[in-house]
């Protein structure tokens, strides 16, 4: 489910974010839970495992609004006994205080985007908050929820490896089960893209160091008890996201809100769908019967793709049998057997006899 609106616009965000000042909430509650039942229609009898508010900012939902969602879903299809219920939220005290009231509309699991420990890289990113305020708010939100997550981002101008070594081991002390901490790119249509063009954005490290800060990160995360998962996404073991495992395991997912994809397979066939990206568009299509502005049946090669892409960033391996399934084509031999004589893929075999399967990784 996405929200797409936030007080301020990140240099670096080059999500669907929009600032305004003023939001219905009533009124996007109605169209969200529309949607969520008009997907519901095409989807009878689905058991739900997940629902994750993600952004812009969810927070910024008034707790009324987040649970008329969660009823829609709870009414459209049947909960799992273990569903997990995300929210993306933002370190600033006035949300914090709302975590009780996303307790109480069904929310068991916070994502919070403290982005950095450090007040001067807190501006440079066009974060509204303060670090006192980004520990306070993991401290409410761990006293509110059982599992809580946050991000940061590293790889910043000016950072160097010992910089890294010294926030991520504070991080580590404040994590409860769930870090997900991203390298710093600089992405077309930011701000930040905008600066690095004219010579504006300076000291960010080059690339051995950046990848020298991905090695430690690995390291001391390892050494904390919460290893890599996933490329960005650290856990003790059980408290892996389990929506984002969905993703990166092709799985099945509704997109609500604007600019959300979504992939179901029905009928023998999966789509990809795409619902209006602007805001306003998106409500008053919704209003009108359907958020949705496209839909396509993926190609035996694209789901195979897929697969891969997104396999490929977790650390569980991959099937080869699933990934010919989906397409015969996909993965020869040959060009396996290269990646394997440089180092780049491991083969290890699961399970035994005539349904004996191939994992890469």
């Amino acid at each position: 489910m996405h929200w797409p609106f936030c007080e301020a616009k990140c240099p670096y965000c080059d999500f669907n974010s929009h600032v305004t000042r003023e939001i219905d909430q009533s009124r996007w509650a109605r169209a969200l839970a529309a949607e969520v039942r008009r997907a519901a229609e095409e989807t009878p009898g689905r058991v739900l495992t997940s629902i994750f508010f993600g952004g812009g900012t969810p927070s910024l939902m008034a707790p009324e609004t987040v649970a008329a969602v969660i009823e829609a879903a709870r009414t459209a299809w049947t909960f799992s006994n273990d569903i997990e219920i995300t929210l993306e939220a933002n370190p600033r005290s006035v949300e914090a205080a709302k975590f009780r009231g996303f307790r109480e509309a069904g929310v068991n699991r916070v994502s919070l985007g403290v982005q950095s420990l450090r007040e001067d890289d807190l501006r440079r990113l066009g974060r509204l908050h303060d670090v006192a305020e980004a520990r306070k708010a993991v401290e409410v939100a761990r006293a509110e929820f059982d599992r809580v997550s946050f991000d940061l981002i590293y790889a910043r101008q000016g950072q160097g490896l010992d910089d890294w070594r010294s926030e991520l081991r504070e991080a580590l002390e404040m994590a409860a089960d769930h870090l997900s901490l991203y390298q710093l790119t600089i992405e077309p249509g930011t701000a930040f893209w905008d600066r690095a063009q004219v010579g504006r954005l300076r000291g960010l490290p080059g690339d051995d160091l950046a990848a020298d800060m991905y090695e430690l990160t690995q390291d001391l995360c390892g050494e904390a008890g919460m290893a890599a998962y996933e490329v960005s996404n650290h856990a003790r073991p059980g408290a892996e996201s389990r929506h984002n495992l969905i993703y990166w395991r092709q799985g099945d997912w509704v997109g609500v809100g604007p600019g959300a994809h979504g992939r179901l397979s029905i009928g023998g066939l999966r789509q990809g769908r795409v619902a209006h990206m602007a805001p306003g568009r998106w409500i008053a299509a919704a209003e009108a019967g359907s958020g949705e502005e496209s839909r396509e049946t993926l190609s035996a090669a694209d789901m195979a793709a897929e697969y891969l892409m997104m396999g490929l960033r977790i650390s569980e391996p991959l099937d080869l049998v699933r990934l010919r399934r989906l397409d015969p084509a996909a993965a020869p031999e040959g060009k396996l057997q290269d990646l394997v004589d440089l180092g780049l893929l491991t083969q290890a075999d699961q399970g035994s006899g005539p349904r004996q399967r191939g994992a890469w990784s």
